[in-house]
């Protein structure tokens, strides 16, 4: 990777630390699910995930693509080591005085066990792909950062959202379910996304140097 300044090292930081504390979040708080529209769900996770796939178009704007494929790895490795954690704390024992606690605890961690799986599958492939595809646009089709975010999240999302959805929800909401939450979270997200990205740009604003030090 190219040298970096103290300054964009400091702003790559904040925002790896923006980036896995979302993607965490999603995870952990996604169990939750709202009313929506036409009788529909949306899980909570809709305000968290369009940051974690924002962020990799805004890196790969600034910094080029080995840094949003490492900021990438960074969400793989810490989605596993959650998982680690999560499996650790629910097998360690129940002290007596904390048993008041154990089914609620057990049945919410245990869900986020299957979350942490389904994330990291559905993570691991469509981040992937939202880079690759993102900089796939940003050849093809002028160099335009919305056009190629946006182009680029509606692959991603979509395979995120399957593949999330499929791995975290099967045997747990009724198939009419599932499949409302699919395609309300998908159309939502990739809304979201082009909401947020008015603040992508002031992102790009933010992380680039103002000496011009950092990568492209």
């Amino acid at each position: 990777m190219n040298q970096l300044s103290d300054s964009a090292l400091r702003k790559l930081l904040i925002a790896l630390a923006i980036y896995i504390t979302s993607l965490l979040a999603a995870n952990t708080l996604g169990i939750k699910i709202m009313p929506f529209v036409f009788d529909s769900h949306l899980s909570v996770g809709i305000f968290m995930f369009p940051v974690v796939f924002l962020m990799t178009d805004i890196i790969g704007q600034v910094y080029g693509k080995k840094f949003a494929k490492f900021f990438v790895l960074a969400g793989v490795i810490s989605t596993a080591l959650f998982i680690l954690y999560n499996v650790i704390s629910i097998a360690a024992p129940w002290s007596a005085d904390g048993a008041w606690a154990m089914e609620s605890y057990e049945t919410i961690f245990g869900v986020s066990f299957r979350f942490g799986i389904a994330s990291i599958v559905a993570f691991a492939v469509a981040e992937y792909q939202d880079v690759l595809s993102f900089f796939f646009f940003k050849k093809n089709a002028g160099n335009k950062f919305w056009l190629s975010s946006t182009l680029s999240n509606l692959w991603s999302q979509l395979l995120d959202t399957v593949l999330f959805m499929s791995i975290a929800f099967i045997g747990i909401y009724e198939w009419s379910v599932l499949f409302s939450l699919i395609i309300s979270w998908w159309l939502f997200k990739v809304a979201m996304g082009v909401l947020y990205t008015p603040l992508a740009y002031v992102g790009i604003w933010l992380l680039k140097d103002k000496d011009g030090s950092q990568a492209n």
